[in-house]
């Protein structure tokens, strides 16, 4: 079972186990949160699809926090000809890696992959 989860702006198509980075999240590296914004629950084909509109009713995700990280450097330069104008800046995201640690659905726990 998967679904497509909606948070900072992004969409994330996670299943239980899986470990992405998001935007920054509030909560110390053990909590627990739930990702509310649940736009798609799928069972690989073999049951039924649930689209939300815009989110699924009764469909939650819940993930732990696993540590807060900082992305790679972007280096973003502006330049105009013929003007003399040019400045270098850089910036790194705030990350937070969090593990999916179940797919709730109607009260019902998602049934693990093996």
């Amino acid at each position: 079972m998967y679904a497509i989860v909606e948070t900072g702006g992004k969409q994330y198509r996670v299943k239980t186990g899986d470990t992405i980075a998001v935007e920054r999240l509030h909560g110390e590296p053990g909590d627990v949160l739930d990702l509310g914004r649940v736009l798609l629950v799928a069972d690989n084909g073999e049951g039924q699809t649930r689209v939300g509109a815009p989110g699924v009713d009764g469909a939650v995700v819940r993930a732990e926090v696993v540590e807060h990280a900082r992305g790679e450097k972007i280096i973003v330069f502006r330049y105009k000809s013929k003007v003399r104008y040019r400045r270098k800046t850089g910036h790194r995201q705030s990350l937070t890696r969090v593990r999916i640690t179940d797919i709730v659905l109607d009260g019902q726990s998602a049934p693990s992959e093996a």
